[in-house]
């Protein structure tokens, strides 16, 4: 497992009956937890400096319930940079704090390669790899099909304060990128992809990460330069088991010199135990 410590402005306090207790710099929430299916004596509810909970409903989704005043966003900050998070639809805040563990590693990876790195984010959300990245010194296109996502990607650039001139932002279906990417000839240095369990794209097209993520790492693995430096695949679908990452990595990736690697990517909490969060497969490049 890969867990970063270096956060100061995001804390788990508690866990118990599907739920976690977190602290997002000033501001306290309840969020529901699938991971989390042990049970304490500790009422989560209770706690006092509480602002917001997330309560699902029974016919799916859910809502915010908001206990006490509370900003409409924020900004919170890892090392030096910076991003904006917000209560929104179905529990997410627009920022995953374990993936810290990654933008470590990417970040350290593209600094060590000493030359150029061209970095294709791939359902990019709302930016927190493309910010390392971009941190690091990488040019990165930034693709995700929902335009406010990036929006806020945009907007978390510019409160790490770091230049754009090295940031293509695309709005559209990842997959048809791609496909448009092969027939021009463009080629990265890197590909991170952060793919949903299920999507419907604009056309009512399915995409279902079972079915479909081995065929796309396939399109992926054509854009790849002739000397590329890393893959980083994310999945947080129940049942995706890194070991299949690894397997995705390893037989997309056979033609290329290079290794793979998987892992749960984890948190700490205050309880002294440690919370899965989601999935990663890495291959790296020979240097």
């Amino acid at each position: 497992m890969k867990i970063n410590k270096e956060w100061k402005d995001y804390q788990i306090l508690a866990t118990s009956d599907g739920m976690k207790l977190e602290r997002w710099k000033d501001v306290y929430l309840l969020r529901p937890d699938p991971q989390v299916i042990w049970k304490t004596e500790k009422n989560l509810e209770k706690f006092p400096k509480l602002n917001a909970k997330y309560l699902r409903s029974d016919t799916g989704g859910g809502h915010w319930e908001y206990l006490k005043p509370m900003p409409e966003s924020w900004v919170v900050g890892w090392r030096d940079l910076k991003f904006r998070v917000k209560p929104m639809g179905f529990k997410h805040t627009g920022l995953f704090p374990e993936q810290a563990a990654n933008w470590d590693m990417m970040i350290d990876l593209i600094k060590k390669a000493n030359r150029p790195i061209n970095v294709l984010n791939l359902f990019a959300y709302t930016g927190g790899a493309t910010v390392a990245c971009l941190s690091a010194g990488a040019s990165v296109c930034h693709v995700d099909a929902a335009k406010n996502m990036v929006e806020r990607a945009k907007e978390n650039i510019s409160l790490s304060g770091l230049s754009f001139d090295k940031a293509r932002f695309i709005v559209d279906d990842c997959k048809k990128f791609v496909m448009r990417e092969i027939r021009r000839g463009k080629k990265y240095d890197a590909i991170i992809l952060d793919p949903p369990s299920y999507g419907r794209g604009s056309n009512g097209e399915i995409w279902k990460i079972e079915n479909d993520l081995f065929d796309f790492m396939q399109l992926c693995e054509q854009v790849l330069s002739d000397n590329p430096l890393f893959v980083l695949i994310n999945s947080y679908t129940t049942g995706l088991q890194p070991a299949v990452l690894n397997n995705i990595l390893k037989m997309t990736m056979k033609n290329r010199k290079g290794k793979t690697d998987s892992y749960e990517v984890c948190l700490d909490t205050d309880e002294g135990i440690v919370l899965p969060c989601g999935a990663s497969g890495i291959w790296q490049g020979e240097t």
